[in-house]
C-alpha cells in the first residue's frame, strides 16, 4: 500500500489482536489489525481499519467514544490534558501568537476543551464532531456551517484518520494566515509493538513520526512550529519563526519555566524516542 503522506511504498510492519474488554468485543466483526509502515517518512497506518466498510468504521467509533467519556466507566484512555490545553490557548491567545475571535475544535467529542473555555476563561469555542450530536449550548456546529478559521485545534484525530482526505479536510478550514493547533502522539520512530500504550483505543489507526509531520508541514505551507509539552499540542503557523521565537521567549521567561518550544519546521521534540 502507499503512504498517505508521502505517497512511497509502505510494508506490513506488525499486527495486534484486542483481548481487553470491551475494545475486544467492539473489535470481534474486524479481527486482527495489520499495521503498514512508510518506507521513507516512517508513518504508521492500519491497513486493516482502511479496508473497512464505511457503517462499521463509524460503529466502532461510536462505541468507543461513547464508552470512554462514560463517567461510570472506570477503565479510561489516554485523554487529552484538557487543562493545559486551555492555558496554552490562553497564553498563545493574549499574546497574539494565535486568534481566538475566529476558532474551532474539529472532532471535539464532547467538547470538555470548550467547557473548560468559556467556564474559566469567558471564551466561547465553537465546536464539531461526527460522532457527537449537539447540545442546547449553542457550540455545536453542523458540518454544513463548517468554513474556515484563523485558528483550528484538533484534540484527537490526527490518529484516528484512514485516508489523506480526512487530514486535508481538517487543514483546509485554516484560514491562509491562520494556525493548526493538533494533539497527538508524534515519535522518531513508531515502535513494532502490540502492546504500545497508543495501540491502547481500537480506533487509534495513524502514527506519525518526526519526518512524515514535516512533509505534512512543507505540503500544507507552515513555516514554523510550537510544542507545548505540557499541553502535549503542536501549533503550527505560517509565517517563519524569529518574530514568533522572540514572544515565545518572553512568555516562557514570564511563567519562568520553559512551556514553550519554537522552530522553523517542525518542533521534533521527541526525537529520542
Amino acid at each position: 500500500m502507499k503512504c498517505i503522506i508521502c505517497e512511497s511504498d509502505s510494508d506490513y510492519y506488525f499486527s495486534k489482536t484486542y483481548t481487553e474488554s470491551p475494545f475486544a468485543e467492539f473489535m470481534r466483526p474486524i479481527g486482527t489489525v495489520d499495521y503498514h509502515k512508510c518506507r521513507h517518512c516512517g508513518f504508521v497506518l492500519s491497513g486493516t481499519h482502511s479496508a473497512l466498510d464505511q457503517k462499521i468504521w463509524d460503529e466502532l467509533n461510536k462505541h468507543f467514544h461513547h464508552y470512554i467519556e462514560n463517567p461510570d466507566n472506570e477503565t479510561k484512555g489516554n485523554q487529552p490534558p484538557y487543562a493545559e490545553q486551555a492555558i496554552m490557548l490562553s497564553l498563545l491567545g493574549k499574546n497574539n501568537v494565535i486568534s481566538l475571535d475566529s476558532v474551532v475544535d474539529y472532532a471535539a467529542g464532547y467538547g470538555t476543551l470548550s467547557n473548560i473555555m468559556w467556564k474559566y476563561y469567558g471564551l466561547k469555542v465553537p465546536v464539531f464532531d461526527r460522532y457527537v450530536q449537539g447540545d442546547n449550548s449553542g457550540r455545536y456546529i453542523d458540518r454544513a456551517d463548517l468554513g474556515r478559521y484563523k485558528t483550528v485545534i484538533n484534540s484527537a484525530m490526527f490518529e484516528h484518520v484512514l485516508r489523506r482526505e480526512d487530514l486535508d479536510a481538517v487543514n483546509g478550514m485554516v484560514d491562509q494566515d491562520g494556525a493548526l493547533i493538533i494533539h497527538t502522539v508524534v515519535c522518531e520512530r513508531v515502535p513494532a509493538d502490540p502492546n504500545w500504550f497508543y495501540l491502547r483505543p481500537p480506533v487509534h489507526t495513524a502514527f506519525h513520526t518526526n519526518r512524515s509531520m514535516e512533509i505534512l508541514m512543507e505540503q500544507w505551507g507552515y513555516r514554523s512550529s510550537i510544542y507545548c509539552p505540557p499541553a502535549k499540542c503542536w501549533v503550527l503557523l505560517r509565517e517563519k519563526g524569529a518574530g514568533v521565537s522572540r514572544m515565545i521567549a518572553s512568555i516562557n521567561r514570564e511563567l519562568q519555566s520553559t512551556w514553550f518550544h519554537c522552530k522553523d519546521g517542525f518542533v521534533d521534540y521527541w526525537k529520542g524516542f
